[in-house]
């Protein structure tokens, strides 16, 4: 579509009157903001690509191994009865970006948001390279099928799905092993149906959110977005317009006009087709790119840069600016709150081994002749690269209790689990009735000790003298 649009506050600008699509084609901008997020969104991409490269511990940095279910997160390894620590990494996590939020406005969507960085550093820089700037876009957008549109069509969008199929391919090498995916690759794609199905859904996904519906996921699918009113307020950092400087807007010529000359550089260039001089609205993802064109304007006219700012909605209108606020602080807390206990438990959970305890099924307890007996089952777990040997006894269990093959050197492979019984025996004199035991577990060659606790249980001691029988 050739004609340009006039943003408004009335309506959304990527949305025509009858609901369908208005195609945005913004225009490129240079600048200080501009180049800052290029250089770290090529940070992020490349994190993105290297993590499951790079190995701690003999393991890929982020690696959730489904298969085995086993999720290695940084030398931290986790099993399926360890998933309730993500409950703290969820909430330190969100009331972190909450905190970043309340105080810096939607820095995570114009700067570190996969989306835009996909979007924004990877199909707009590639759709650039062919189709050219802005008016040449537009100009495509309404010429005829002649050849020179259809190559160029044909080479955007044949590139747009070779990149959407790598990123898919990088984000299931974060769940299938590198040397699996590399191998599932080589082979018939039916061999291994759910990858390959994976992959396919997912290039696909890409291809038409990244070629098709671009901007308009963040403006009517993503929820955080719409929390930005929520978690704002007139001293949260965000990117305005100076209108005490910018009105009455008026040629370069006009003595009677402020500093904005109403070029409309600034809504060239914004991703979501908003007019940053209507005020904070939702669409703005924080991009700065307003700024960055604003700014090379001003430069231009020899006036003073900053009439499109990062500030907050009271530093836009001369008032002070306050940081500490009761949002704020409470924000801080509770993210700290959850990502300590993360840390604690990460700590907790790093141990190079694990035990977990439960009673097998049926009866709670056996009696027969001389003995009441309580069976386990004992999940021991080599967290290491190499072979633990294990040993079990018992401690702080009252006297007389024992444990059948305490002692034994149970042997764990590397990066395996092991199932053990576990039968602990007491005599009829010696019970008194139900009691707490703890297993001890000491692994080698290192050393290290690890506990699980019990509860032993029988029938009443004095129903003991009524004879044997399973209870």
């Amino acid at each position: 579509m050739s004609t340009k649009k006039t943003p408004n506050l009335d309506s959304v600008t990527t949305v025509n009157a009858d609901g369908s699509h208005y195609i945005l084609h913004p225009a490129d901008v240079s600048g200080r903001f501009t180049l800052a997020r290029r250089i770290f969104a090529f940070f992020l991409l490349t994190i993105y690509v290297a993590l499951p490269w790079i190995t701690i511990n003999e393991a890929p940095a982020v690696f959730l191994d489904l298969a085995e279910r086993k999720f290695h997160l940084f030398g931290l390894t986790l099993y399926p009865q360890d998933l309730w620590v993500l409950f703290f990494a969820i909430t330190g996590t969100g009331f972190t970006l909450f905190f970043v939020t309340a105080l810096l406005g939607r820095l995570w969507c114009g700067w570190a948001c996969p989306y835009t960085v996909f979007l924004e550093h990877i199909f707009r820089r590639i759709e650039r390279w062919i189709d050219g700037e802005a008016s040449a876009r537009r100009r495509l957008d309404s010429a005829p099928w002649n050849f020179s549109k259809i190559w160029r069509r044909l080479l955007k969008h044949g590139l747009f799905v070779l990149v959407a199929s790598l990123l898919a391919h990088v984000f299931l090498s974060y769940f299938v092993s590198l040397e699996r995916l590399y191998g599932f690759v080589q082979e018939n794609p039916l061999d291994h149906f759910a990858s390959f199905g994976t992959v396919l859904f997912l290039t696909g996904a890409f291809y038409f959110c990244f070629a098709h519906f671009r901007e308009q996921f963040c403006i009517m699918v993503c929820p955080y977005g719409r929390l930005q009113s929520a978690l704002t307020d007139d001293d949260t950092v965000i990117i305005g317009y100076d209108e005490s400087r910018g009105e009455p807007r008026g040629k370069v010529s006009d003595p009677e006009a402020a500093d904005c000359i109403d070029c409309r550089r600034c809504v060239n260039v914004c991703p979501t087709g908003i007019d940053i001089r209507n005020g904070l609205q939702l669409e703005c993802i924080g991009c700065a790119a307003c700024i960055d064109a604003c700014d090379g304007i001003m430069r231009k006219l020899n006036r003073p840069t900053g009439l499109v700012r990062y500030d907050s909605l009271n530093g836009l209108t001369g008032q002070k600016r306050r940081i500490f606020r009761p949002r704020i602080i409470l924000y801080a807390i509770l993210g700290s709150f959850g990502l300590g206990a993360l840390t604690i438990a990460a700590i907790n959970k790093a141990a190079p081994y694990s035990i977990t305890s439960k009673r097998m099924q049926g009866p709670p307890f056996f009696v027969d002749e001389n003995t009441v007996r309580n069976n386990y089952q004992l999940l021991l777990t080599n967290k290491r690269n190499q072979e633990a040997t294990f040993v079990i006894t018992l401690e702080s269990a009252p006297e007389g209790y024992q444990l059948s093959g305490a002692g034994e050197p149970i042997k764990v492979p590397a990066r395996s689990d092991l199932t053990r019984p576990a039968v602990i025996i007491v005599s009829k004199e010696a019970y008194e009735g139900p009691c707490e035991i703890r297993f001890k577990v000491t692994g080698q060659p290192d050393g290290v000790e690890i506990f699980s606790t019990v509860r032993f249980v029988g029938p009443n001691p004095s129903s003991l003298r009524r004879g044997p029988g399973a209870q």
